[in-house]
């Protein structure tokens, strides 16, 4: 091909440089954001002088906020529905654990009540969440 002749020649290369900017600007959003979705219930935990308990899984976890609102992870629910919730989400499951976050400010009466729940649930391995002290 002569290239004095009146033919125009297509460039078959695509230019990546935009989609390459696109995704670096998507994963520095999602790396930002992603350690703000971590917990679902703000809950103020007590301190106390413990050691760190190593699970296997993802322990299932029920939080009281400071207001007595119940939360299974992070879907509310009312104190009657507890036994029943965690009866169907744990039928198949086979690590029986939940981690109970309560507000250092909640009532005791009210985790004692969540906590009688989870055991006619069938749940006798239960552990509460606490902060560390300074």
């Amino acid at each position: 091909m002569n290239p004095n002749s009146n033919q125009r020649r297509y460039m078959a290369d695509i230019n990546v440089t935009p989609l390459v900017d696109v995704m670096l600007v998507l994963l520095i959003i999602f790396m930002v954001t992603a350690p703000m979705m971590m917990q679902g219930v703000d809950v103020n935990l007590p301190k106390t002088k413990t050691t760190n308990i190593k699970t296997e899984e993802d322990p299932f976890q029920v939080s009281i906020n400071k207001k007595g609102e119940i939360f299974l992870e992070s879907k509310k629910i009312k104190l009657e529905e507890v036994e029943v919730k965690i009866k169907s989400i744990f039928k198949y499951r086979e690590e029986k654990e939940v981690l109970l976050r309560a507000d250092k400010d909640i009532a005791y009466g009210i985790v004692i009540k969540v906590l009688a729940e989870i055991n006619r649930a069938g749940i006798s391995k239960v552990g509460i969440v606490t902060e560390p002290m300074e």
